[in-house]
């Protein structure tokens, strides 16, 4: 079975806690504080492989925690760095929000995203010490590391896309032209998920990846058959080879079918519908000469009409044509084949490679740089904060205040004081008191109530 989606739920590591110590060494009376800072919490890293094809090891898997910081310890001794959790990926993998927001879109092998940060660790009492504070007894807490949950989409990276009808032939073209080895039989919906296969050059030096989507119905676009769950595959590809079953399909047409997989794709998106497309006729052993043209002139015909209205599919046969519907030569994005014998494979390997140059040319792949790193929390980089009443409690929110707060051992009655210095100095507490806050009254910081001295 193919997964394409899944959730998980990622914690970075919380910083350790700083450490309170004083210097002890014979002859050194009264030595000074020598507590060390807390190592910071490990991050959780999103990583693209090559190794993996789907996401099916997040079924069984879905809670990712990285490391915590190692606590200070004295002698001035920093504590360890929590591990980094690195969680891989495949390719073409979009890391998305509970909000929905797109967070990252990883599409180069080694490519990271930093999706939760570690907390910072604590500062050491050594890092208290002043001119007037000689002997400070009181060290910071360690930061919790980010927490939240995220979902995970793959969509295939490939330079072509196989399209069409079941039945039609496109399992049976994918393993005559590349390595894979999908499952092929006589019946339809042979192919139940999305499968890569990668194609070379009878000379080896030329290489490009198709990627086969199980057929598709009428009504697909509206979510018939799984249809759209199927054609987000097709969105990252450059060329569609858009295969018609020579001998219909339930009876219908194959012209029909070839106009329906087309509105289809106008249905569920246009840029997809706007992708370069080759037709490939399949099945001409089974219809014998004289019907495969017939089939080859109609198509071509039609994709002559096509180019008139400008439809993009085709656009490239009006590059060829310099602008000039009439000069189209239609039978040339129409290519005849069997994929039960090999007769034509060849030849329409050689024209997809031909197509895909050009597309690469015009539009060469945009890869998403990898982030340059994480933003580090620092006194005063984030100074903003605001007092605002809630259900007859005064709460203080702002980043600045908050870190101070979740650092404070509450136990520690000089770090207690200390805070209260710093919140005094940052004009809090007047802010508090203009706002009508008494003394007594409930006031909330971050995830911490006290009373307001």
């Amino acid at each position: 079975m193919f997964y394409d989606r899944a959730k998980i739920e990622i914690k970075a590591g919380r910083g350790g806690n700083g450490c309170v110590s004083f210097r002890r060494e014979k002859y050194v009376p009264k030595g000074g504080p020598d507590g060390g800072d807390g190592g910071d919490g490990g991050d959780v890293i999103i990583e693209a492989s090559l190794r993996l094809r789907d996401l099916m090891y997040f079924q069984r898997q879905r809670h990712f925690r990285a490391g915590n910081g190692g606590h200070g310890q004295g002698a001035n001794k920093q504590g360890r760095r929590g591990d980094d959790q690195v969680v891989q990926v495949p390719l073409g993998t979009q890391i998305i929000d509970d909000n929905g927001e797109l967070l990252a879109d990883l599409t180069a092998d080694g490519q990271r995203f930093f999706v939760a940060h570690g907390g910072g660790g604590g500062r050491g009492n050594a890092r208290f010490a002043t001119s007037t504070r000689r002997a400070p007894r009181f060290s910071e807490l360690g930061l919790a590391g980010e927490e939240l949950t995220v979902s995970l989409e793959l969509k295939l990276l490939a330079d072509a896309g196989l399209l069409g009808f079941p039945n039609a032939g496109k399992s049976s073209l994918l393993r005559v032209i590349s390595h894979a080895k999908p499952k092929v039989a006589d019946y339809p919906f042979t192919t139940v998920a999305p499968m890569l296969g990668t194609v070379e050059e009878p000379d080896q030096r030329n290489q490009f990846t198709v990627a086969d989507i199980p057929g598709l119905l009428e009504g697909a676009s509206s979510g018939v058959g799984l249809g759209d769950e199927f054609l987000v595959h097709l969105e990252r590809t450059r060329l569609l080879i858009h295969l018609v079953d020579a001998t219909g399909y339930y009876g219908k047409d194959p012209l029909d079918n070839f106009a329906i997989i087309n509105r289809e794709l106008a249905g569920f998106s246009p840029e997809i519908a706007a992708k370069w497309q080759l037709v490939v006729v399949n099945k001409v052993d089974l219809v014998g000469e004289e019907e495969a043209a017939r089939l080859v002139d109609l198509l071509s015909a039609e994709i002559i009409s096509r180019c008139r209205t400008h439809d993009p599919a085709f656009a490239w046969l009006l590059e060829d044509a310099e602008g000039d519907p009439d000069e189209v030569d239609g039978s040339r994005a129409v290519i005849r084949i069997s994929a039960a014998t090999g007769a034509g494979t060849k030849n329409l390997t050689r024209r997809v490679y031909g197509l895909l140059k050009r597309a690469w040319l015009r539009e060469p792949a945009v890869i998403t740089a990898e982030p340059e790193g994480h933003m580090t929390y620092r006194p005063g980089a984030d100074d903003h904060w605001e007092v605002v009443q809630q259900e007859g409690r005064y709460r203080v929110a702002g980043q600045l205040v908050e870190r101070l707060v979740a650092r404070t051992d509450f136990e520690n009655e000089e770090a207690v004081a200390f805070l209260q210095e710093r919140l005094e100095h940052l004009g809090v507490s007047d802010a508090l008191r203009q706002a009508g806050a008494s003394p007594g009254e409930d006031v909330v910081i971050g995830e911490m109530e006290f009373e307001l001295w």
